[in-house]
């Protein structure tokens, strides 16, 4: 198996390729082409979906509409648009007007939403939540129509009106798992303040970060002893699946950042070359500085005062972490500085001296008596060296008891002589800090003791 070898011709080098198990192996500018076009596709691909994304099988409300226009004619009410803010928080629905089936529709006017039924005949006064102040007033013959169809004009101003409420948010902190319930009674009348049944309130489904599902009931209110027919509904709004999937998504991101810092000290820890730690330091700090970012990401995400659970057991601790580590990081950063600075200098010269024995101890009272001059030995006469030389004519002449008398005088005297010599060494060791008073059973021992005592005893 051989690859490409260049051979020359004509001084120019020419490329051959041979093939490796029957496969030519392809250039790297061929493999950037074919990179570049399969992300061309994957894009477009990716348009084609946003193109079509408004195109239905069904408008929403048709069947619906043709239900009620076959079965239970009335006045309809759609909430086409719906403005959750949980922040205020408050729901604004914006409601179109629509009356289906004979005595109940404006002529021209059919064909609302494809269907068969179209903008109501007769004046409306709608109330919400029982306030006092209409929240719309209706007038048909305020609704123009086309001069070459006949047909009626469906001014958004003239037949929709916005409906204000407050919503509940006490599961707020929970996002994005949060879910929010809203319920609120409308009431029509006409103009003969004569109340005229709604036979169907409905919304749209989903808006912008929000799910919404409503579910309509018939009621009635008693006013001045009368029953008054009215409508209520239930609103639950959710988050979709797609923005839970992507928070979830972000929020793990985030934590696999923060377990990265947490390498990043340790493989640091091990490091010696500071190049190498500063490069680690940099990547933990540009982390501290994503996280964030991706928080702020977040689809419809609730600010960082809000108290939200997703930033007590995500981005608050991710942040304390990773700033933590980055200070470890560089803790090990000037430690490894200072170890090298120590290191380029020079070393220090260090004189050790010789242990030195304190001198002795010198006690002028020890040596206040002094030595006895050495004996030289005389010359005895030829006529005493045989007497002298013999004890027992010493014995004989009357010398033994002389003798013993001296001895014990002298042996007192060294006994003496000795306490003396001891209680000056034992005074000088108090003075002075060389000795310790434990070590008198050992000096007491010490041959100068006995040297002393020796001479002495001569003497």
């Amino acid at each position: 198996m051989r690859g490409a070898r260049p051979r020359s011709r004509g001084g120019v080098v020419v490329h051959q390729h041979t093939s490796i198990g029957g496969i030519i192996p392809l250039q790297n500018v061929t493999i950037l082409i074919f990179a570049l076009i399969l992300s061309l596709l994957f894009i477009l691909a990716l348009s084609c979906s946003l193109l079509g994304g408004d195109v239905e099988d069904e408008p929403l409300f048709r069947s619906m509409l043709n239900d009620i226009a076959t079965n239970d004619p009335g006045v309809v009410l759609l909430g086409e648009n719906i403005d959750i803010d949980v922040d205020e928080p408050s729901v604004t629905i914006s409601w179109s007007l629509v009356a289906c089936g004979d005595g109940f529709e404006l002529d021209g006017s059919s064909g609302i939403h494809g269907s068969q039924c179209g903008l109501p005949s007769m004046a409306l006064w709608i109330y919400a939540d029982n306030s006092p102040e209409p929240a719309a007033i209706y007038n048909p013959v305020s609704i123009p129509l086309v001069r070459k169809t006949g047909q009626r004009r469906r001014i958004e101003n003239l037949v929709r009106f916005d409906s204000d409420h407050t919503l509940d948010v006490y599961k707020a902190r929970l996002y994005p798992f949060d879910t929010y319930f809203l319920t609120s009674t409308l009431r029509a009348v006409d103009a003969f303040n004569a109340t005229v049944p709604i036979r169907k309130l409905s919304t749209i489904e989903q808006v912008t970060s929000f799910v919404v599902a409503i579910s309509d009931v018939e009621s009635y209110e008693i006013i001045n002893g009368t029953q008054v027919p009215t409508r209520d509904f239930d609103l639950f709004v959710t988050r979709p699946g797609q923005l839970r999937s992507y928070t979830m998504l972000l929020f793990g991101i985030n934590w696999m950042l923060c377990h990265v810092t947490i390498g990043h000290v340790i493989l640091a820890r091990r490091l010696v070359d500071i190049k190498s730690m500063t490069k680690h330091l940099v990547s933990a700090f540009a982390i501290l500085l994503v996280i964030p970012q991706l928080r702020n990401s977040m689809p419809d995400s609730p600010g960082f005062d809000d108290s939200a659970l997703i930033d007590y057991i995500g981005f608050i601790p991710q942040m304390i972490i990773s700033a933590l580590c980055v200070l470890a990081i560089l803790l090990l950063v000037m430690v490894r500085e200072y170890d090298e600075m120590e290191s380029k200098q020079p070393p220090r010269q260090i004189t050790v001296q010789p242990f030195q024995r304190p001198p002795p101890l010198h006690n002028p009272k020890m040596f206040s008596v002094p030595p006895a001059p050495p004996i030289l030995p005389q010359k005895l006469p030829k006529h005493l060296r045989a007497e002298v030389r013999t004890r027992s004519i010493a014995m004989e002449l009357g010398e033994a008891t002389r003798l013993k008398d001296e001895l014990d005088i002298t042996s007192d005297q060294v006994r003496a002589q000795s306490r003396l010599v001891e209680s000056n060494l034992l005074s000088d060791m108090f003075q002075s800090n060389r000795f310790s008073f434990l070590l008198y059973p050992y000096v007491k021992r010490t041959s100068l003791v006995k040297r002393t005592s020796q001479s002495l005893y001569r003497d």
